[in-house]
C-alpha cells in the first residue's frame, strides 16, 4: 500500500544564487557530507544540478511524509544518496525517520522510491513511499 508520495519541481538557478549567497552555512546546514562531496566532484552547471536534485528530492520526500519541514523532518535529516548501480535512494535519520515510522502499519516493512532529474534551469524529484507485508517484502522487486 502507498503510504505517502511527494515532488518537487525547483529552478536550479534559485540553488545557485543560495550557495553564492551564503556558501559554506547553506550547504552544511542542508546537505549531509556525502552529498556535498558527490557535488564537489561536479563544476558549473552539472554540480548545481546535482545540489538541485537532492534539493528536490528533500523537499519530495519531506511531502511524502505528510509534514513538509515541520514536527521534526529537517533537510539535514534526509539524505539523498546512490547505490553501487547509480540508483538513487534516501536515508532518513532524526525527526524523518521517527516520522516514517509513524506513519508505517504494524506488521509492514517501508520501501521508499526516489526518482530524480534535472534539465537546466529545473531539477525534479518524486518520492513514493510503500508499505509491504513483512512475509513478503523481501520476494518484491
Amino acid at each position: 500500500m502507498i503510504i505517502g508520495v511527494g515532488m518537487d519541481l525547483t529552478d536550479t538557478r534559485r540553488i545557485g544564487r543560495a550557495i553564492e549567497r551564503f556558501g559554506d552555512r547553506f550547504l552544511q546546514r542542508v546537505f549531509t557530507d556525502a552529498e556535498r562531496a558527490r557535488a564537489e566532484r561536479r563544476s558549473g552547471e552539472a554540480r548545481i544540478g546535482t545540489y538541485a536534485k537532492r534539493w528536490a528530492a528533500k523537499e519530495a520526500c519531506a511531502k511524502a511524509l505528510g509534514t513538509g519541514f515541520a514536527a521534526g523532518v529537517f533537510h539535514s535529516t534526509i539524505g539523498v544518496g546512490n547505490l553501487p548501480s547509480g540508483q538513487p535512494v534516501l536515508t532518513l535519520t532524526g525527526g524523518s525517520a521517527a516520522r516514517l515510522a509513524e506513519l508505517t502499519p504494524a506488521g509492514t516493512v517501508v520501501r521508499m522510491h526516489l526518482t530524480m532529474t534535472d534539465d537546466a534551469p529545473y531539477a525534479l524529484a518524486q518520492v513514493m513511499i510503500e508499505a509491504l507485508p513483512a512475509d513478503t517484502a523481501d520476494r518484491s522487486g
